[in-house]
């Protein structure tokens, strides 16, 4: 009995001399201190919490509220998180401001669309600058409301771009409504660019669409949009449920296929609706019989050899958008700059809709991005 109780003892206490060596030790480990390159901690679940994860991961993003000039926000449209604005900030030079465009998070915003919105400002900052982007000038997060601050492209988006031209309308605020052959070069050669960068960092758009470019006052196309792109970024590409309309995707979207950004050429040049007589339900079948658009009348062969390499059923078929640049520079070398395209049917937004099998309140947008 004495051996046994001698030996209990003993166990008893080397394991408690090794719980005492084990604590010694992790008393010697330093504890991480927060860096400025921190991500924001979406495991939160409060929002003061998120505010102040942002304010440390948004640091080099931050403008003061108080850079917004009072009284000049102007409400254009209300998005997915709240208003969106017009409005002036100080640029630093005395008596200066700049237009910019403001995309607030509502007041009434949860955890879960402040995590949301946060989020789409750290996946614009992981995209970084490109010209033919929309530009994020950065944010105010500090405090509520907050605010996602974008450059302005205040001449819309191409869509209503491209029906102003077909008013007959010369010019408009000092904007140029005449287009060329060679301009449509240029935009497609931009839009393209665009596309590249994205799949620079493997990613695509997933809804290229006129609608979802914005054209500036010097004729530059700004590509926008990017709620795919974000999710996929964020989510990957089997959590994304967004709804795109039928007659823009792509075959092997259609077919639930993962998409690409060859997915994303397929959708670069359509102006007006894809196959107006098909109803949008229909448009898998016709197109599984490799049926074409034809060639408008205002097109060119060159132009038009082009846009069906595009659209070829199989996406490995298709050219990347590095390839397609250089086939539109090439074309363009030789366009018209001086013939003014002419399309002498009015629009009509509510036929419009049907036809392209959209919302007619998605027609009716100033600006969007993400």
């Amino acid at each position: 009995l004495v051996g046994v109780f001698v030996i209990l003892l003993s166990v008893i206490l080397w394991l408690r001399y090794r719980s005492w060596r084990s604590k010694q030790h992790k008393s010697l480990i330093p504890i991480p201190r927060a860096s400025e390159n921190t991500y924001i901690q979406l495991s939160e679940t409060t929002v003061e919490s998120l505010l102040r994860s942002a304010a440390l991961t948004l640091k080099e993003l931050e403008i003061p509220q108080d850079r917004l000039i009072p009284g000049s926000l102007e409400l254009i449209h209300n998005g997915s998180f709240g208003g969106i604005y017009r409005a002036e900030l100080e640029t630093g030079n005395p008596g200066k401001t700049k237009t910019v465009i403001l995309k607030a998070l509502q007041d009434t915003a949860g955890p879960s669309e402040m995590k949301d919105f946060l989020g789409r400002i750290k996946f614009h900052q992981f995209l970084g600058h490109h010209d033919n982007m929309v530009e994020l000038i950065g944010c105010c997060v500090v405090q509520l409301p907050l605010y996602m601050i974008l450059e302005d492209v205040s001449h819309g988006d191409l869509l209503n771009f491209l029906w102003t031209c077909r008013r007959d309308v010369m010019t408009m605020d000092g904007i140029p409504y005449d287009l060329t052959e060679r301009q449509v070069y240029k935009v497609g050669q931009q839009v393209a660019a665009a596309l590249e960068f994205l799949q620079q960092k493997k990613l695509f758009h997933g809804d290229v669409a006129a609608r979802n470019v914005l054209i500036q006052s010097d004729f530059t196309a700004k590509l926008c949009g990017l709620g795919l792109a974000y999710k996929t970024h964020t989510y990957g590409t089997s959590c994304v449920t967004q709804i795109v309309p039928l007659k823009w995707q792509a075959p092997e979207r259609l077919l639930m296929k993962p998409p690409s950004i060859k997915s994303d050429m397929y959708g670069l040049f359509w102006g007006a609706p894809p196959f107006p007589e098909v109803p949008p339900s229909d448009i898998l079948q016709h197109l599984q019989r490799l049926k074409i658009m034809k060639r408008p009348s205002t097109c060119q062969p060159a132009m038009y050899g082009i846009m069906k390499s595009c659209w070829r059923w199989s996406a490995t078929d298709r050219p990347p958008p590095a390839e397609l640049i250089k086939h539109l520079q090439t074309a363009a070398k030789s366009s018209n700059d001086q013939v003014v395209l002419q399309v002498p049917e009015l629009v009509v937004p509510e036929l419009y809709a049907d036809v392209a099998g959209v919302g007619l309140g998605s027609l009716a947008r100033d600006y969007s991005v993400l």
